[in-house]
């Protein structure tokens, strides 16, 4: 007999939560996707294991569990959606949350009928528990693989607007077999649009609301928004399903998707909470949904059940993205990437376990068999796409390239200045700043910005820092900028790093700056202050110089006289060489036939330009032929 706290159901959840955080840091360390390891240690410390993890004894209270953890997942998967990207994308999406969601689920029932050999019945829920991919697995494997900016919002959005769909078809379709079928059960299956649409009404208000009280300090005190927004969350969950049952689900994740676009003063504390929610509980329920799993029931389903998933995988999926990118725009290869990446997710475990518990209850059979089933397919998918998207992205081409663009962290005048002049030569652009009104600034002049602190890896991990030419920090204190540039070199060595330092202030200096590998930008120390305020006050301006005469140290850095050294009346920004345009730095030669974009204040000698044209500078642009060759 086991002891008595085995079955306590309270020990069986702190067991549970202990092993799948525990679960997910081992899957960091060893670069596999955490799924894997989740399932792995369900297995071993669930009945078939050690029999530590005893998901039997919870009884309805791990149904309840699950819906309001699901709850948290969506609205934290919907708070990443950008809707600009969505917009731009709506056409694929929307076909594959419809479209799509009916030949998947049509073609898991054909396979599961034919090759398993069940019964309509079962093989009809089979294929709705399969329709969902989930947030919760796509979005860690597309950080791994950094596939085209168009592919990832396809696949994210997905991820996160599926779940929904597939759970609510599924319930509905549960719903009609319980019921035998009928007149009232069949009014069920007409009801689902209506579902889909009462959710998201109810969630786009109830975004709305959080969005906005979140916006107004007075309203909720510090410290207090986090909670106060996973209060009203599960509350969404729970009026919406009282309103109309399982609208809930999508509820939360169209609240998350309004929330995560309105600019909050506390998105960035918000967010970071969310997600760090969001892997605690992906971690806990895995393991106690797999410990629900019998080894045996997956062993007894053989090799048809392999066959079943291959039949996904190889004929399901893509039939399901072909339809539904049909005049899209999409080249075939990244419709072939598509086809291979549809790992199954927290959802569909969590509405195969609820499936089985309820067809058991209800007297009849095939509820284990098709929870087995959907765990297969879970693991399956996980495994062998998750480890092998990478390599397939690449042989198809659809990887980001490497040595691509620019992170600049600051939004503010000098940076978006900075930015604008890279995005002119041709360069992709992507700001940080944790400041909401400069970040808004900055996307209202079209640039692509991440809202939330460069110090934090997540971020560093969404502006997709491994995968730039350069790493640019920005912002007012010379110390951060060089911890924040410091980070990026632990985490990768591919971008060169440009830090900005401030001219007259105690902090970091040139031998510290050079010692962990960084260049110093614009060539030296500025007055940061007056130059943001100067273009804010439209008292600066943005003008392109050539070199003709002989190659020259970074512009005024002591030839034009020591009253005009860099940072006081000029700044030199960018250079353009070979048609290619980069940061000026310390580490800068000019050579003949070079272009720089120079930041000159409106109070400036006036014998500055003179002083340039001395120096062998000529304004605009020069033909080749007037650049002097290169002596040595």
């Amino acid at each position: 007999m086991p002891p008595s706290y085995l079955e306590d159901p309270a020990f069986t959840v702190a067991v549970a939560l202990a092993a799948g955080v525990i679960a997910q840091a081992l899957a960091h360390h060893i670069r596999v996707p955490g799924i894997v390891v989740f399932l792995l240690a369900g297995v071993l410390l669930g009945p078939d294991g050690f029999g530590i993890v005893q998901p039997e004894n919870m009884g309805h209270g791990l149904e309840m569990l699950v819906g309001l953890a699901v709850a948290v997942i969506l609205f934290e998967g919907g708070l990443n959606l950008n809707i600009g990207r969505l917009r731009r994308e709506a056409k694929t999406i929307r076909r594959l949350i419809t479209v799509g969601a009916m030949v998947t689920a049509s073609g898991g029932a054909v396979l599961a009928h034919l090759i398993m050999g069940w019964n309509w019945t079962v093989s009809i829920l089979f294929g709705t528990l399969v329709i969902v991919t989930g947030p919760t697995v796509i979005t860690p494997l597309l950080r791994r693989i950094r596939v085209k900016k168009s592919l990832q919002t396809v696949l994210e959005a997905e991820g996160v607007l599926i779940d929904p769909v597939g759970a609510i078809v599924a319930v509905v379709a549960l719903e009609f077999v319980l019921e035998g079928g009928g007149t009232e059960a069949a009014v069920g299956l007409l009801g689902i649009p209506w579902r889909l649409i009462v959710g998201a009404l109810i969630g786009v208000v109830g975004g709305l609301f959080i969005g906005t009280v979140l916006r107004y300090e007075p309203l909720v005190p510090d410290g207090l928004s986090n909670i106060f927004t996973l209060a009203l969350v599960l509350v969404l969950f729970e009026v919406s399903n009282a309103v109309l049952p399982e609208s809930g689900i999508m509820t939360v994740a169209v609240a998350g998707l309004v929330v995560g676009n309105m600019r909050t003063r506390v998105q960035r504390d918000l967010l970071e909470f969310k997600e760090q929610l969001t892997v605690m509980l992906v971690a806990m329920l895995f393991v106690l949904l797999a410990a629900d799993v019998r080894l045996a029931e997956v062993v007894a389903l053989g090799a048809p059940a392999m066959l079943t998933i291959l039949g996904l995988m190889f004929i399901v999926r893509p039939i399901n993205v072909w339809v539904s990118s049909a005049g899209s725009g999409m080249s075939t290869n990244e419709r072939l990437f598509m086809s291979w990446l549809s790992p199954r997710g927290i959802v569909a475990a969590a509405v195969a376990s609820l499936f089985a518990q309820l067809l058991v209850e209800g007297g009849f059979e095939g509820g284990p068999e098709l929870r087995a089933m959907v765990f297969l397919v879970i693991a399956a998918t996980v495994v062998i796409q998750g480890l092998t998207g990478g390599y397939v992205a690449k042989a198809l081409g659809v990887s980001r390239p490497t040595d691509n663009g620019f992170v600049v962290v600051g939004a503010r005048a000098v940076a978006r200045a900075l930015a604008t002049v890279l995005r002119d030569g041709g360069q992709e652009v992507v700001l940080i700043d944790s400041n909401a009104s400069e970040a808004r600034r900055a996307e209202s002049e079209g640039f692509t910005v991440i809202f939330g602190s460069a110090d934090e890896e997540r971020v560093l991990v969404r502006s997709d820092v491994e995968g730039r030419h350069g790493f640019i920090s920005l912002t007012p204190n010379a110390d951060t900028n060089l911890l924040i540039g410091n980070q990026v070199r632990e985490i990768s060595r591919r971008p060169q790093t440009y830090v900005a330092l401030a001219r007259g202030g105690a902090g970091a200096r040139a031998r510290r700056v050079h010692h962990h590998g960084h260049e110093i930008l614009f060539g030296g120390a500025i007055e940061m202050g007056q130059w943001n305020h100067r273009l804010e006050q439209g008292a600066a301006t943005v003008v392109w110089w050539s070199l003709r005469g002989p190659p020259s140290e970074p512009l005024g850095g002591g030839s034009l006289g020591p009253d005009l050294k860099a940072g006081h009346h000029l700044i030199p920004l960018a250079y353009e060489r070979n048609r290619r345009v980069e940061p000026v730095s310390d580490a800068v030669v000019f050579r003949p036939g070079d272009r720089v974009a120079v930041l000159l204040s409106g109070d400036r000698p006036p014998g500055l330009e003179d002083r340039l044209r001395e120096a062998g500078w000529v304004r605009g642009e020069i033909e080749a032929a007037e650049a002097e060759p290169v002596t040595t």
